[in-house]
């Protein structure tokens, strides 16, 4: 019985990219620019596996025997969102960006959907999710009207109050506008974005559900489970990849509940890939610039490391990375590109070997592709030659 445990720390980035400054993040340093601004701030365990040992790092001392493989890894592809880091973990590279709407979607686009679902729309631009339904939710609570809204990342949401428009004719209207967002227009997430409350007091509800765009080629997924391997998922990841190829998804509610499931899933016996997301250091703190809540954050997983680590089995693999960076340190609330850290652990293989800059974030699709002896043909190198003993 062979298994990866693969866990994606949504925007825990580890400093800029050669070309952020054609992002506008220039000086993004997620995880050091938090530790540069919080007065004695640590991560324990996070030192011990190699932190300050990786390339380019400054803002923490390296360890003297690392506990863990360490190094980062370079996105070639074009852009800075979930499905776009996630995708190329996965082994896909995106040579053309997801569009993005920051101005509002175009009148032929509002059109189309309006006709379909016989009622017009409120919004119509970029804004925060929990601005928006304050500021527009009394008059759609009045009118039946949907709000739809965007932001810096490739995404038309739409929100609706559960006693105005039911949770299931909400999801409809998604389908319907992924369809019709397809071709030039394909952003890379249609969001239902459900809420409940009364004026001043709107609340969103746990019944989100994203209807992302179907990856245009197999990933790393796809190749374990046409070959028989079991992918299971925690989070978001099986939104990020349309529900495609996965045997069994897990949702949660929060960093910790998904830390807890991931702990929980290792305990069992299975055959193949578990694929975890935590999304409150992205969803909670990076896109509300709060630092010291992100801070707390990273000291949270943090605290959990050594649970995961030690409740591994002999011929686990362990990788622990992120799909883009959201430094909440710097101007603007939107993602940053920035390289990712990337830790890895295994019983049976080194445990201080320094991977470097590694060229792709499809390192990793090729690494579990040979962990598991299968054919593939993404880009990037396998690392697991470097930790074989």
């Amino acid at each position: 019985m062979k298994r990866v445990i693969l866990i994606v720390l949504d925007s825990v980035g580890i400093g800029a990219l050669p070309d952020a400054e054609e992002f506008g993040d220039k000086n993004s340093n997620t995880i050091g620019n938090i530790y540069n601004e919080i007065e004695n701030f640590e991560l324990i365990n996070l030192e011990k596996m190699g932190l300050g040992n990786i390339e380019g790092v400054k803002f923490v001392k390296p360890s003297e025997n690392p506990i863990f493989s360490y190094g980062k890894m370079n996105e070639i592809s074009v852009g800075k969102d979930t499905t776009t880091g996630h995708w190329e973990i996965a082994g896909l590279i995106l040579n053309k960006p997801f569009p993005v709407y920051k101005n509002g979607f175009p009148k032929n686009i509002i059109k189309c959907f309006t006709d379909e679902i016989k009622r017009d729309i409120l919004g119509n631009y970029a804004a925060s999710g929990t601005e928006i339904i304050n500021k527009l939710g009394n008059e759609h609570v009045s009118s039946g009207k949907p709000i739809v809204y965007t932001s810096a990342d490739s995404v038309f949401q739409i929100a609706a109050h559960e006693d105005v428009i039911p949770v299931k004719k909400l999801y409809d209207m998604c389908k319907i506008a992924r369809e019709i967002l397809k071709g030039d227009n394909a952003v890379g997430r249609v969001i239902a974005r459900p809420f409940t409350g009364s004026k001043g007091n709107f609340i969103r509800t746990k019944n989100r559900k994203d209807f992302s765009l179907e990856p245009f080629s197999d990933t790393v997924l796809d190749i374990l489970y046409k070959n028989g391997l079991e992918v299971n998922t925690i989070g978001k990841i099986g939104d990020i990849f349309a529900h495609r190829s996965i045997s069994n998804q897990i949702k949660t509610k929060n960093n910790l509940d998904g830390i807890n499931k991931i702990i929980e899933s290792i305990k069992k016996d299975f055959n193949g890939i578990l694929f975890a997301n935590l999304i409150d250091f992205d969803m909670l703190y990076g896109h509300r610039n709060d630092v010291k809540g992100y801070g707390n954050a990273l000291k949270e997983f943090d605290s959990h490391i050594m649970d995961i680590k030690n409740n591994l089995k002999d011929d686990d693999l362990l990788i622990i990375t992120a799909d883009h960076g959201c430094d909440p340190t710097i101007k603007g609330t939107d993602h940053t590109r920035e390289y990712v850290p990337l830790f890895v652990y295994s019983k049976i293989h080194k445990n201080n070997y320094n991977l470097g800059i590694r060229n792709t974030f499809s390192d990793i699709a090729k690494t579990i592709c040979d962990y598991f002896e299968l054919s593939n043909n993404f880009p990037g190198e396998s690392f697991i030659k470097n930790i074989d003993i």
